[in-house]
């Protein structure tokens, strides 16, 4: 499940976008890659074969040039089909590259055709390839979505920063992996005739909830608990956990449909918003299970959740040296295992028990023999009957302060035998005579990368060799391969095409693995697969599930029977007076809300009429009924009365003439005429000179809008002739003075016009249907002392008035206060109502900020000082409307403010250990020069004269010194820290042959075999001098970083370049390394000293992006 948009808008990262093409005919030569043989005949519930797959690598050269909108690859073939990249380098309406992977041939395919690809992109970084950019995704290929992608793929002010190593030399390069896999129908197919199983409806980004669901339901012993929980009749789903869970298990299991989950999380509490957020599964499965534990005590089925899922260890400290021993008896209801190092789920286990030693100044305070050497570790006192393991795929990466998910390879065995060797995993208190061996019961799947992606599982429901993949509404049949080994993660090796050429195996990460599992131990399984059928249902529970599927299909028969009725829709006089002025204003009637009828087709139109006597108390001969049409200016009106003629035909064939537009239904208004003792009467003969008029007063006092009645006049009369009759409908005296205006059309804009009342009404242009709005004649005098004046203006008003919420953008969750405005408001009228919502004498200290209707958050750019024209373009967000405004009360004017250049600098003190932000606000064509002058002004230096310069780091890299004379307006503090600080006095004394060089922490670690080196801390520079020894540096160092002798000596130095360390001894002369070499970047060539990162992290981020929100996992029920 991945969910995709057929818009470009603004999205959160890694959320994918499509854009449709339409101009795909270029034509281009294929240029094959290695591929695997295509697999023929991929039926997934058949025996399967590994579907083909490739990556392609594409060099753009001279990028920052492309003066093209777009720029395509050239093409190249997986799977027998032609394919290539689509990319947008200036961005697709977005300041971010926008990638899509395009079928290359789409235009001159056949009718019909489809393809389903799985796919990554990435841009490579060319000086640290683990910071590359890669996002994946899956489509199923159409002609009308026949590319599929990332609108927004990286922001554009990363890609073309040279320092950023995405750009070097001009020079991008971007890659394309591709797997394709053969399509089986997916609207045909059926999961229940072919599996016995029914899926879940994924409602938003809800497959993590859909895999951990289909578990639990498939573990009975769980299943039968659940249905034991006591409900009542009374309950609602939505409002009841216990009830919620029950429908939803009911319905898994004699559906034949899949089933939809929004009473359950409605049950939890959770808003559309939570729900299209993609949470945890174990934050999930955490949750839910504490909530179903608290809902199951005190019942029959108390202790439950316990008694499958809770196990205990010991946490230990044991002396080496004196006879203490201290242990803690903990429970678990899951357990997390590291991916990272270990090769499987016995090496997890070997270094969850591994045994960590408390010596030197790491020793344990024991009671009554103060600090010991000792060792601590845990041990398990025994295992519950199912097993949950999660494994820890995704971890916090402190270097990039993000989150990356671990991709490596980790097996997971179909038997897990957690008494082996000896036991070594239980501790003495555990009952050996239970035998810890567990069978795997489910694989739980999450594809993609940390951001996003898609979840499903794996799931033999009777421990039979059999695997099942749930993967949202649809269940497939599939073998143990694709169960365990393929998603073991790693990376996977493609056989070369052409084997007699000495090519480099082409290896590609696999984004699938597995993420949680569970096992069920083998000498309980018989209790836990148990039986449950309708005895263990509640028949209050059944009852009600019958009556919602009697319902369902009920609809489901109206639905397939459609076409063989008609719904008639019958507007009447009540319907105009209770609709006009309260749900609307314009037209006479909103159709969805009148009286409507299900009639069958072949029924003649006179049979319908008795029915409606019936229903109205209208005897036949007094009803006469007229055809609505869709005018040409949009407006809908009744147009002529129905014929005697066409009274007798069947109402199916009246509304195949009525209107081709709603042909699904018939709409009718029925004109019923009063006598004087408000009995109906037979309607007045209609000639072509009759024309009906519908009415609507209007008062600007009450500013109020209401359907007063309804007209025969000639169309040779005048409109003076009939203004007695409006008085009265009015309530007026005969001789009140009224002017008349004709609603002429509202969309897009409103026309509404004064009538004359001295000229006909056929010299006006009134016809059947039209509508006259009229009012008091006012005295010029009192026109001023109402806002709405007349009829034009108040509709006018009506048509674009707009509740706008705003937010404070400091709280943007919460709407501070609601104003009504009109969206032709100008920039200007809406920031004085807002200043004068706050009680702020000057308006341009607002500045105010969009919504972005799919992220709910507010947009990253602030509108500039009247940077729209009207507050309609402050509400559009692509092609939806908001009406939510986010405002800040700045301390400057705005039009002050965006002639200047805000920058974050961290100061950091040269003889005390602090740093300290400053936010510096300076005229745009200020220099750097003018931001240390500034900066000296507000920090405390170590002495009067001592001279500032300002970095640029990244990644605790030293990326450049700013020259005093460079401009400011295009320094860029939103993705690394700007660093100020003083200028130590050796560097400003440099001999002719003294070095300045870079010095920076870091330590190593192996990913995927390869070793990496990490950076951290805060980089310095050192002057070295000619001849100076490794020794005589250190001394300095340790001197200028004030590190204790005994933490010193653990230290490690060595000369890097490009990544590689070649580490140095006391006696080396370190200024013979630091010769002029041809490297890219100085960076790149620094002395490094090598040690433990066990800095506290500093309590600040310069560059945080300016919202993040993430919501944990709640249930508020």
């Amino acid at each position: 499940m991945t969910v995709m948009a057929p818009a470009p808008i603004d999205q959160q990262e890694d959320e994918e976008m499509l854009v449709p093409q339409s101009d795909l005919t270029d034509n281009h030569q294929p240029m094959e890659v290695v591929a695997q043989p295509e697999a023929a005949n991929t039926v997934e519930n058949q025996p399967v074969e590994d579907p083909p797959s490739s990556r392609f690598t594409w060099r753009i050269e001279n990028f920052s040039r492309l003066n093209a909108k777009k720029h395509y690859s050239e093409v190249f073939v997986v799977g027998g089909y032609k394919w290539r990249i689509l990319l947008f380098p200036k961005g697709n309406n977005v300041d971010h590259l926008s990638m899509y992977l395009d079928v290359a041939d789409s235009a001159s395919l056949p009718y019909g055709w489809s393809r389903y690809a799985q796919f990554s992109l990435a841009v490579v970084n060319q000086i640290h390839n683990k910071y590359s950019i890669r996002k994946d995704t899956q489509h199923q290929f159409n002609a009308r979505e026949s590319d599929w992608g990332f609108t927004s793929f990286m922001p554009l002010g990363e890609l073309y920063d040279p320092c950023r190593g995405y750009l070097v030399n001009d020079t991008l390069i971007v890659e394309a992996e591709v797997v394709v896999r053969r399509i089986v129908d997916y609207w045909t197919y059926d999961s229940k005739k072919e599996t016995g199983y029914v899926g879940l409806k994924n409602q938003g980004a809800t497959c993590y909830m859909n895999s951990l669901l289909q578990t639990l339901y498939h573990i009975p012993y769980f299943r039968k608990a659940v249905y034991h929980m006591p409900t009542t009749e009374n309950d609602m789903p939505s409002g009841s956990i216990p009830l919620a869970l029950q429908s939803l298990f009911y319905k898994l299991q004699y559906s034949d449909s899949s089933v939809a989950t929004k009473e359950l999380t409605k049950s939890f509490g959770w808003d559309t918003h939570d729900s299209f957020m993609q949470h945890d599964v174990q934050e999930l499965n955490r949750v839910l299970c504490e909530k179903l534990e608290d809902k199951m005590k005190g019942t029959v089925v108390e202790g439950t959740i316990q008694q499958l899922f809770e196990g205990h260890h010991m946490n230990y400290i044991e002396c080496i040296n004196v006879d203490y021993k201290s242990t803690r008896k903990e429970s678990f209801y899951d357990l997390q295992l590291d991916v990272k190092g270990c090769h499987d789920v016995y090496a997890s286990f070997d270094k969850y028990v591994e045994v960590e030693r408390l010596e030197g100044d790491n020793k344990y305070h024991a009671e009554q023999y103060g600090l010991q050497d000792a060792k601590k570790g845990v041990l398990f006192i025994d295992f519950p009957p199912v097993l949950q393991l999660q494994l820890k795929r995704f971890e916090y990466d402190f270097m990039r302060d993000t989150m990356v998910k671990i991709n490596d390879r980790y097996e997971f065995p179909l038997q897990l035998d957690l008494d082996r060797d000896g036991g070594k995993y239980l501790s003495p208190d555990a009952d050996r005579r239970v035998r810890n061996l567990y069978t795997l019961h489910s694989v739980l799947v999450h594809s993609g990368g940390v951001h996003g992606g898609h979840y499903y599982a794996f799931i033999r429901p009777t421990l039979s060799d059999q695997w099942y993949k749930f993967d949202d509404e649809r269940v497939t049949k599939e073998d143990m391969k694709r169960a365990l080994e393929e998603q073991y993660g790693g990376e996977e090796e493609l056989p070369q095409t052409n084997p007699g050429f000495n090519n480099t195996p082409f290896k590609f990460t696999k984004y699938s693995n597995a993420y949680m599992l569970v096992y069920i131990r083998e000498s309980d399984k018989d209790k836990i697969i148990c039986n449950v059928d309708e005895k263990d249902i509640a028949e209050h529970l059944r009852e009600r599930l019958k009556k919602e599927q009697e319902e369902k299909e009920h609809k489901k028969k109206e639905k397939a029977e459609a076409h063989l009725y008609t719904i008639i829709k019958v507007a009447r006089d009540d319907d105009l007076a209770e609709q006009i002025g309260k749900d609307i204003y314009f037209d006479l009637v909103d159709h969805d809300k009148v009286r409507s009828f299900r009639i069958q087709k072949q029924i003649t139109f006179n049979v319908f009429k008795e029915e409606i006597a019936k229903e109205f108390g209208i005897p036949v001969q007094f009803q006469r009924f007229w055809l609505w049409a869709k005018r040409q200016n949009h407006t809908y009106r009744p147009n002529r009365p129905l014929t005697p003629l066409e009274e007798t035909q069947s109402v199916g064939t009246l509304r195949e003439v009525s209107n081709k537009v709603h042909n699904a239904e018939l709409r009718l208004f029925l004109e019923v005429e009063l006598g004087l003792d408000l009995r109906p009467i037979a309607p007045p003969d209609k000639t072509k000179e009759d024309i009906l008029l519908f009415f609507k007063h209007y008062n600007p006092e009450k500013e109020e809008l209401r359907f007063v009645g309804r007209l025969f006049v000639k169309s040779t009369g005048k409109p003076i002739e009939i203004l007695s009759k409006l008085n009265k409908m009015a309530g007026y005296a005969p001789d009140e003075e009224i002017n008349l205006y004709e609603e002429i059309k509202f969309e897009p804009s409103v026309m509404c016009e004064p009538i004359d009342k001295k000229i006909t009404f056929r010299a006006s242009q009134l016809e059947d249907g039209d509508i006259v709005c009229f009012q008091k004649s006012l005295p010029v005098e009192s026109i001023e002392q109402f806002r709405y004046p007349d009829v034009p203006s108040f509709l006018e008003y009506v048509h674009n008035r707009q509740i706008v919420h705003f937010r404070s953008l400091e709280k943007p969750k919460e709407d501070d206060f609601c104003l009504e405005m009109s969206r032709l408001y100008t920039y200007d009228d809406v920031v004085e109502r807002v200043a004068q919502q706050l009680g702020l004498n000057d308006p341009s200290k607002i500045r105010l900020t969009s919504h972005n209707c799919y992220s709910q958050q507010p947009k990253p750019q602030p509108i500039k000082y009247r940077g729209v024209d009207h507050l309609s373009d402050m509400l559009v967000h692509y092609n939806q409307t908001s009406d939510i405004l986010y405002y800040e009360v700045l301390d400057i004017p705005l039009p002050e403010l965006q002639g200047l250049k805000t920058l974050k600098v961290a100061f950091h003190h040269a003889t005390k250990d602090e740093v300290v932000i400053h936010t510096i606000r300076l005229p745009k064509q200020s220099t750097v020069g003018d931001v240390i002058n500034d900066l000296k002004t507000k920090v405390e230096l170590s002495h009067p004269d001592a001279e500032l310069r300002l970095l640029e780091v990244f990644y605790h890299k030293i990326y450049k010194i700013f020259p005093p004379s460079e401009k400011i307006e295009n320094i860029n503090d939103q993705y690394w820290t700007l660093r100020a600080e003083e200028i130590p006095e050796e560097e400003k004394n440099l001999g002719p042959n003294d070095r300045l060089i870079h010095v920076y922490h870091f330590t190593k670690e192996t990913a995927q075999n390869q070793m990496q080196i990490l950076n951290f801390g805060e980089p310095f520079f050192l002057v070295i001098h000619e001849g100076e020894t490794l020794a005589e540096i250190k001394v300095r160092i340790q001197k200028k970083l004030q590190v204790p002798d005994e933490d010193f000596a653990k230290w490690k130095f060595a000369f890097l370049s490009l990544g590689r360390p070649e580490y140095l001894q006391d006696s080396d002369i370190v200024s013979s390394r630091f010769q002029r070499r041809d490297v890219y970047g100085a960076w790149e060539q620094y002395l490094g000293l090598e040690h433990s990162d066990n800095a506290p992290k500093r309590a600040y981020a310069a560059n945080q992006n300016r919202h993040t929100f993430e919501k944990p996992v709640k249930i508020y029920n």
